[in-house]
């Protein structure tokens, strides 16, 4: 297989989150929707869905479903609360793990449907400690959504980094240390791929030759930021 090695000098990412902008809406327009409030829960799997209107939970792998109005939050002792017959709910803001990931949320969460409680996570899903371990999908390069016949990929271990951005297979190695990740020299192969792919890693390898910004937006995606204001998008792989 033929490798090239491609240059890239030192890249230090902040890893900090993303912090929201609001955009200010202009006279007689109607409100955005709220954004539902998610949690879910494992052992038995359950879901619940807080929207300003109901709250919906799955229970029991879904075998036991119930919907009810929203009856409006209360302050609790450690976060808040929401009472409705035979649902309740308590979120306290405690971070959590799922227990069958490595992913995060911002809330611990307990409902209690019919009698039964169980215990999950809900909220923003928080950004890894570490890059160190994680693995994650391209889902746009340069502000264009990646091609989708061509599996995408970039992978961290404690030192290297390997990954497609559609076409060829890349690697090097690299460090992290206070915020700042260290790339070496990355060597790629040399396979010719259509257009699209061939554009879209082209894209990827240009934002690279430069430091980037990684920040962690509350979808639970990762953003590559260059000087030039161009982005990766990824999508944590769990």
């Amino acid at each position: 297989m033929v490798t090239r090695i491609l240059p890239l000098i030192a890249l230090p990412l902040v890893l900090a989150g993303c912090a929201a902008s609001g955009t200010p809406q202009a006279p007689g327009e109607k409100p955005a929707p709220a954004a539902a409030y998610m949690a879910v829960g494992t052992e038995p799997g359950w879901t619940i869905e807080i929207t300003p209107e109901r709250l919906t939970y799955a229970g029991d792998y879904g075998e036991t479903k119930i919907a009810v109005p929203n009856p409006g939050a209360t302050p609790a002792a450690n976060g808040r609360a929401y009472a409705a017959g035979r649902l309740s709910v308590a979120i306290e803001p405690t971070p959590c793990s799922d227990g069958m990931s490595d992913r995060r949320y911002a809330d611990t969460v307990r409902v209690t449907a019919d009698g039964k409680s169980v215990q999950g996570c809900g909220g923003a899903i928080l950004p890894p400690d570490t890059l160190a371990g994680s693995n994650w999908t391209f889902a746009s390069i340069g502000g264009t959504p990646v091609a989708a016949d061509r599996p995408t990929s970039l992978a961290f271990d404690g030192t290297r980094l390997s990954g497609s951005a559609g076409c060829n297979r890349f690697g090097g190695g690299y460090t992290a240390q206070d915020g700042v990740l260290t790339a070496g020299q990355l060597a790629a192969t040399l396979m010719a791929c259509p257009g699209p792919e061939m554009e879209q890693e082209r894209a990827f390898f240009d934002l690279m030759r430069a430091p980037v910004r990684i920040t962690f937006p509350t979808d639970g995606t990762m953003l590559l930021t260059g000087k030039d204001g161009k982005t990766a998008v990824l999508k944590r792989v769990i």
